[in-house]
């Protein structure tokens, strides 16, 4: 008898019909408003695996599932995920470490470039009508090459953003870490600093701290005040590691030159968010992993962890692993 599996958000055909083979799937991808359904729920307790993205996970979900043994979220991120329940009830919790790295990083350099150069705010004046003359003074951006880069958690992305920096752009390295990174510093020069000491130095920040208990609101009025006024914030990590009212007070009175940010508190970010109104900051959806190329690989991956969690085999991520 086949195992029951759960897949709800958005996943590729490819990997449905790999769970279809193998599983008595239930399929609830591309459907909205799943926690107010009574099919879900039903389904999700007579599951032994599910796999997804975007839901909480919190006890009483968990709770509710009392034939469950894998839960495959087609993230990097866990933080929607109660690991201490999970683990209690010896469920394993799989991601997909490792395959976005490349995509996030390439949005990193994209988001400094698009910051320095004021790329958002000239593409719009083209567009509106407003260019009228060559550009002086008033329009002109700042560099990039040769600049201080100064880096928020140094795990793969970080060290993927270094080879970018260091290489491409000729930039001298700065990290927060809580610990020395050998392989960085020895490739490219990178210097660790203290969190104070690398937002006084660093012409550009880039936040890819994971989102604890530790670096939630991590960067706030006190840490934009350190900053330099010609200084730039990169946002690629988790929304909640930055005190977004304060981020937008520092913005609007021109503490920082500006920010890039893929993440915010509230996704996708309201209307009348304060940030909307800043010319000095770029604004983009959650796109990180946003490529035809690594989404595939992160559902694949997903699918992968599934299918080897419950056929015996071993998943290729796993974030609480003592439950095997």
């Amino acid at each position: 008898m086949k195992k029951t599996v759960v897949a709800y958000a958005a996943l590729p055909p490819s990997c449905i019909a790999r769970l279809a083979q193998t599983f008595d799937l239930r399929d609830f991808t591309g459907q909205s408003g799943l926690s107010r359904k009574p099919a879900f729920a039903t389904a999700l307790a007579e599951a032994e695996g599910v796999i997804g993205a975007g839901l909480l996970w919190d006890r009483t979900r968990i709770e509710a599932c009392p034939k469950l043994r894998v839960v495959s979220t087609v993230t990097v991120g866990y933080d929607l995920y109660d690991v201490e329940a999970l683990t209690e009830r010896r469920i394993l919790l799989c991601n997909t470490p490792d395959v976005l790295t490349e995509s996030v990083a390439d949005l990193s350099l994209a988001l400094m470039l698009s910051c320095a150069r004021r790329i958002g705010e000239l593409e719009r004046m083209v567009r509106s009508g407003h260019w009228k003359r060559s550009v002086d003074a008033p329009e002109f951006g700042s560099d990039v090459y040769g600049k201080t880069l100064g880096i928020i958690g140094m795990g793969r992305i970080g060290a993927a953003v270094v080879r970018r920096a260091a290489l491409g752009f000729g930039m001298r390295v700065l990290y927060d870490a809580r610990s020395d990174k050998p392989q960085v510093e020895r490739d490219y020069g990178a210097q660790r600093r203290s969190l104070d000491d690398l937002l006084r130095e660093s012409d550009f920040v880039c936040v890819l701290a994971p989102l604890t208990p530790e670096t939630e609101n991590l960067l706030g009025a006190r840490e934009f005040a350190l900053m330099k006024p010609t200084a730039f914030l990169i946002n690629v990590a988790r929304g909640k590691v930055i005190d977004e009212s304060a981020l937008a007070v520092a913005l609007r009175e021109r503490r920082i030159a500006g920010a890039g940010l893929d993440v915010f508190v509230r996704e996708p970010l309201a209307v009348d968010s304060p940030l909307m109104s800043l010319d000095n900051v770029v604004l983009v959806p959650h796109i990180g992993s946003a490529t035809h190329e690594t989404r595939q690989a992160m559902a694949d991956m997903a699918t992968d962890n599934l299918i080897a969690a419950l056929t015996g085999g071993e998943p290729r991520a796993m974030v609480n692993p003592q439950v095997r």
